[in-house]
């Protein structure tokens, strides 16, 4: 039996009405424990289109050819060594680690790490925690060898088998045999980050502080993750650690792939035996006439451009079980968090001028207690805390969480409880308050969008 909390929700014609206790301070009381020993599993991948990786509706003639010329092309390109692969990396194309379910996603059925390893890395030793069918992983370490926080991203990989290597370079892999020391994270999926860019700092912040009655009951607080220079809200990343997609891109052009950029423009292994090409290794082009551009550039608006995933449906067109799940995931308090839609400010594109985001995130960042806790900081998001995941496109996402522990969504919500996460009284609800068909309903519902 769970006996950290008291409970108290009344059902009334199969609906969760909120009853407090006289002091105000929320009490829920137990159903049998049997309820969680049924717990219901998740139905699975959503079948059928993709409904995601397909361009913004009212692109202009210039930012569609862009997007579809130019920026999907680079960011699905292979890079060879001669292109600022390395010296170091964990994969050798944007498109490899966000693929699914489309150009643009996350981590598919089929990890590239591991079956590309032999081609892209030949000569290294594949890491025991990647797997075929895992996700696609980058490794951060928690602390230095003399016991200093660390938190950066060590890559897997390095050029060093490889023919187009520069004679003399030799580097070696990290060493994960500790795995205590070891955290991880798997690719984020960047549709709708134009959309999420767009979104004003004051939508943000005055969303967050909505509801926030209700939100104080249910131990809900969430901040926002800001830039240390300006104080504006950083929206990008498992912990919104980043502001900009012009950002995100060069970030992970070096730090996921070696390349040097005009936004990263050094490298981060400066051995001279490996290190040889000029840098920036992508770069603007500055000769007379010439309208290049760069490949985070390329990225960027790859990436500003991607529409929103679409849901399998919508409203009344959805079945009882969808339309019932919509409804309880709102009365038990997910939306508090998982915001459904927030709505952009003006944009220099149409495409992206006050238009509604369907995201399902308040983009702050939430405590999720030691379960979670990946022992990083990043800005002002702590060791367990974490933004709040969009939801929209998880009906075709496999794996789930931060570190791509599960693949199975109901285990993904019950990750969520925990001393300390301010997510741990809407699970226990989720848990021990609803019925296996209740929960169905929701987890059908999440597959839906």
């Amino acid at each position: 039996m769970h006996n950290r909390k008291r409970m108290n929700w009344n059902r009334t014609s199969g609906v969760l009405v909120r009853a407090t206790s006289a002091s105000g301070i929320l009490a829920l009381s137990l159903v049998a424990s049997v309820a969680l020993l049924n717990a219901q599993t998740d139905p699975g991948v959503r079948g059928g289109p993709a409904g995601a990786g397909g361009p913004l509706p009212l692109l202009t003639s210039g930012e569609a050819d862009f997007f579809h010329n130019h920026g999907a092309p680079t960011f699905a390109e292979v890079e060879d060594v001669s292109d600022g692969l390395g010296p170091r990396f964990n994969l050798d194309s944007c498109g490899g680690c966000h693929a699914y379910p489309a150009l643009g996603g996350s981590s598919p059925a089929v990890n590239p790490q591991v079956s590309r390893a032999a081609i892209m890395a030949p000569g290294n030793t594949v890491p025991s925690f990647l797997k075929l069918n895992g996700p696609v992983r980058e490794a951060r370490f928690i602390r230095k060898p003399d016991g200093s926080p660390d938190g950066g991203v060590h890559d897997l990989f390095t050029i060093s088998g490889r023919m187009d290597k520069p004679a003399g370079c030799n580097i070696k892999q990290p060493d994960f045999s500790n795995a205590n020391n070891i955290i991880f994270r798997i690719p984020t999926p960047t549709f709708g980050a134009g959309l999420i860019e767009a979104i004003t700092d004051s939508t943000i912040r005055q969303n967050l502080a909505s509801n926030s009655a209700l939100k104080a009951v249910l131990g809900i607080r969430g901040e926002v993750n800001t830039n240390g220079n300006d104080g504006t809200v950083t929206r990008l990343g498992w912990k919104a650690q980043n502001k900009s997609l012009t950002i995100f891109s060069g970030e992970a052009y070096n730090v996921e792939m070696g390349v040097t950029n005009e936004v990263f423009p050094n490298e981060r292994e400066e051995d001279p035996n490996c290190a040889k090409n000029g840098i920036p290794e992508s770069h603007f082009g500055f000769n007379v006439g010439s309208t290049d551009t760069d490949d985070v550039t390329q990225f960027m608006a790859f990436m500003k451009f991607l529409d929103q995933p679409k849901p399998s449906c919508t409203g009344a067109g959805c079945s009882a079980s969808i339309q019932n799940g919509h409804k309880l995931f709102t009365q038990i308090g997910c939306a508090l968090c998982h915001t459904e839609s927030l709505t952009t400010g003006p944009a220099s594109s149409a495409a992206l001028d006050h238009k509604t985001a369907n995201l399902f995130s308040d983009l702050a960042i939430h405590h999720m207690g030691p379960g979670l806790s990946d022992g990083v900081t990043q800005g002002a998001a702590g060791p367990d805390e974490f933004r709040t995941a969009p939801l929209w496109g998880v009906g075709q996402r496999i794996f789930f969480l931060h570190d791509g522990r599960t693949n199975d969504l109901n285990q993904a919500i019950l990750a969520h409880d925990g001393p300390g996460s301010e997510a741990d009284r809407v699970t226990d609800v989720y848990k021990f308050v609803l019925s296996n068909s209740q929960r169905l309903d929701i987890l059908n519902f999440l597959r839906s969008l």
